[in-house]
């Protein structure tokens, strides 16, 4: 079935509130199965409304439109509703009960114009708001499914996860079950490329691809009668993943970010982690401290802005500053050794760089940035090129660098086992 989401409300338009309902309902959806090819964002206007809704039921199965449910007069989703699906709006005296008792119960005086939310459209299914006044409605009509819910996100998750979702999924039968395979140092378009034989030919599981700074998540889509067919179906798909991905995988769990995998593997390893940070000021060291337990591996993390901190700091040479500049691949691997030193971590990650918007050159461009990482002894020193503006260069930067970190990582837990 094809489900349309509609957001309403003029403040969305003008940019006074990001609008995180629509991410949230249309993941929601994606996982019952359900295709979502429109999405609609109108003001609180009757007649543009109209026009929305109007289109959306031409060509859409089912219509959910979140918002515009409150007491004012400018809230209108409910009787923009039923005056395009030709219903009255009638009292409901269990809503009216619910507004009374939400309000009294918390001290507030009942005004005439809470009243507005107790009218709903003749034959509509009332959803009770366990969070605010506004009820949910349901309306069924001509093969139709039209679904009104409030505009908080406070209130409309909860009702969705608890009435909405169980209500969509009868009307699509079967489980739905994903699977996201998480990988770190490889592009957008290179992990396309790798699968588009598997995008190609896909049917039922479905992979889809989500970049992230610095990661691409390939998220394996069932449906299946039950959840275990569904895992079956799965399986061998998630297997194909990894034989052609390896160690760039960092986790096919959801709830496992990179960092934490960093950490884990430290754990597992019994290494210890300090930070050398220029250009990230210390953002790479709070992605680590982030992760609950990072405290039993991280030793250290150091911020050094200016050249004579970083002599002072890690032992940088003033000649490898006068001849190389602080943007280089010398002064990260002295860094990361300065580093070592000073704190006595196993594993040290140094970034050096250009976030701009000024500072760049023709030779040495903003987005030049240089990652440093030291095991044990060994360093290894990596030189990219990123776009965007002074956040988008610094969150990319600490996104390399734990990938850096963690294939290093690997790459000398691998050689200890291989020596022994």
């Amino acid at each position: 079935m094809v489900v349309e989401l509609i957001s309403v409300g003029t403040e969305i338009l003008l940019g006074n509130i990001v609008n995180t309902n629509a991410a949230y309902l249309a993941e929601q959806c994606a996982s019952l199965g359900l295709s979502c090819y429109y999405q609609s964002v109108v003001g609180d206007n009757v007649d543009r409304l109209t026009g929305t809704l109007q289109t959306a039921l031409e060509r859409s199965d089912i219509v959910i439109l979140g918002g515009g449910l409150g007491p004012t007069q400018d809230d209108l989703t409910k009787e923009v509703t039923a005056k395009v699906l030709g219903v009255n709006l009638v009292k409901d005296v269990h809503t009216e009960e619910r507004i009374r008792e939400y309000l009294e119960t918390r001290g507030f005086t009942v005004t005439e114009n809470n009243w507005k939310q107790a009218l709903v459209p003749e034959g509509a299914a009332i959803i009770d708001n366990e969070n605010g006044t506004a009820p949910g409605l349901i309306i069924e009509k001509d093969g139709k499914h039209v679904i009104l819910l409030p505009g908080p996100p406070g209130e409309l998750c909860p009702m969705f996860e608890k009435d909405i979702r169980p209500y969509l999924n009868a009307l699509e039968p079967g489980v739905i079950y994903s699977k996201t395979v998480k990988v770190c140092g490889v592009g957008e378009s290179i992990a396309e490329t790798m699968i588009k034989d598997l995008i190609d030919s896909q049917s039922n599981p479905t992979i889809a691809t989500y970049a992230k700074t610095g990661e691409v998540h390939l998220r394996v889509t069932a449906k299946a009668e039950n959840e275990k067919e569904a895992r079956k179906l799965v399986k061998p798909m998630v297997k194909e993943l990894k034989g052609r991905f390896g160690n760039s995988i960092y986790t096919t769990d959801t709830e496992v970010t990179l960092e934490k995998s960093i950490v884990d593997l430290l754990q597992a390893n019994r290494l210890t982690v300090a930070t050398a940070e220029s250009c990230t000021g210390g953002l790479l060291s709070a992605r680590l401290i982030n992760v609950p337990g990072a405290s039993e591996v991280f030793k250290a993390g150091y911020v050094s802005y200016s050249n004579k901190t970083k002599r002072k700091l890690f032992g940088v040479k003033r000649s490898s500053l006068e001849k190389h500049g602080a943007v280089s691949s010398n002064v990260a691997k002295e860094m990361a050794k300065g580093a070592a030193m000073i704190s006595k971590a196993d594993v040290t990650v140094s970034v050096t760089g250009i976030a701009g918007p000024d500072g760049g050159s023709e030779e040495k461009p903003v987005g030049l940035v240089y990652i440093g990482c030291q095991v044990c002894g060994e360093v290894v020193i990596k030189e990219f090129h990123f776009k965007g503006n002074r956040n988008k260069i610094r969150e990319a930067s600490v996104s390399a660098a734990l990938s850096l970190m963690r294939e290093c990582i690997l790459q000398y837990c691998s050689s200890v086992m291989f020596s022994t």
